[in-house]
């Protein structure tokens, strides 16, 4: 089994990072959405420092922007109240320009992997829309942002990728995550790139976060080293009560092809606040490792959590009874 955290302002000291290995963790992952490998350059030393006191290799892991959408820049915090109203564009929640063409009357809108709800009122301009809140909560800057039922053609690697992958080899990287995997394409664009940097032995790791992705998942397997099954985004493109079944068919299908697979979101949520998690969250542990899965990835729980050793070690031990 691989055990993942995520790197972030409460793991990224060399005394926690070393208590997380110490817990079982064998890699960690960066997400570049909201950075670099540059901006980064300090936490990823820190890591490996860490990673030399265990006298093992460990792995590291970037995530890519890749098709996905996400918000730009906002200055400081910006409260949303349930039934109150914003403007989604120009002159409130800024928002990518390629979902504009997309947007009608009536069209939900989720932020934050679906923590909070919009529902499109009426059109301002060719660049702002009048949202009422349906769910609300703090939203803070580069956060996604999903239209459900719309398929967006973006790009499969941003120029932002493109950079941080061009020097992936001088930063160790062993992993790469792609989001919002939609067919074979995608990966191969990634593959050449990989290629391109002289970086052909890092690993590929295709996350499935929308139906299009669960949709052609068997063509994604030969392209790919790892299935993600990234319950965040991939819960927001169904009714939640189908992502069980949803997560239980990528598992089938990965097993039946003998690929490996990883899943990740909200394994012990509640541990970002609380240093004990709730009884669903050890069964939801337990039973992912039955279904077949050889990777576990934990997000916020170490990256911002509070108790990201104790996260790590759960994560871990729990997984590990199922191993028995």
């Amino acid at each position: 089994m691989e055990y993942y955290g995520t790197l972030g302002p409460t793991c990224c000291e060399p005394i926690i990072l070393k208590k997380m290995f110490d817990a079982g963790m064998t890699g960690i992952r960066l997400n570049l959405s909201h950075s670099s490998l540059e901006t980064s350059q300090s936490w990823i030393q820190h890591y490996f420092d860490a990673a030399s006191q265990t006298g093992k290799e460990k792995k590291l892991m970037i995530d890519l922007i890749g098709p996905e959408l996400r918000i730009g820049n906002l200055e400081g915090n910006m409260g949303l109240s349930n039934g109150a109203h914003v403007i989604l564009g120009h002159g409130g929640i800024p928002a990518p320009k390629e979902i504009f063409p997309y947007i009608k009357k009536n069209q939900e809108i989720l932020l934050d992997d679906g923590k909070i709800k919009l529902t499109v009122e009426q059109k301002i301009s060719e660049s702002s829309w009048r949202c009422k809140i349906i769910c609300g909560g703090v939203l803070t800057a580069h956060k996604s942002i999903a239209m459900p039922g719309c398929s967006i053609n973006n790009p499969t690697l941003t120029e932002a990728d493109l950079r941080n992958l061009a020097v992936a080899k001088q930063y160790k990287v062993t992993d790469v995550m792609l989001p919002f995997v939609r067919n074979k394409a995608d990966l191969i664009i990634l593959r050449e790139a990989l290629r391109e940097y002289g970086c052909e032995d890092i690993r590929i790791f295709a996350k499935i976060e929308n139906m299009t992705g669960v949709e052609h998942l068997e063509e994604l397997i030969p392209y790919c080293d790892y299935i993600v099954i990234a319950r965040g985004d991939l819960g927001n493109a169904m009714p939640l009560s189908q992502l069980p079944r949803i997560q239980a068919h990528i598992a089938r299908v990965c097993r039946k092809h003998n690929k490996d697979f990883m899943i990740v979101t909200q394994m012990l949520d509640s541990m970002i606040k609380n240093p004990y998690p709730t009884r669903a969250e050890v069964n939801d542990i337990y039973h992912a490792v039955t279904q077949g899965a050889s990777a576990l990835m934990l997000t916020g729980e170490t990256a911002h959590g509070k108790y990201p050793v104790e996260a790590m070690k759960m994560l871990v031990d729990t997984a590990e009874e199922s191993i028995l």
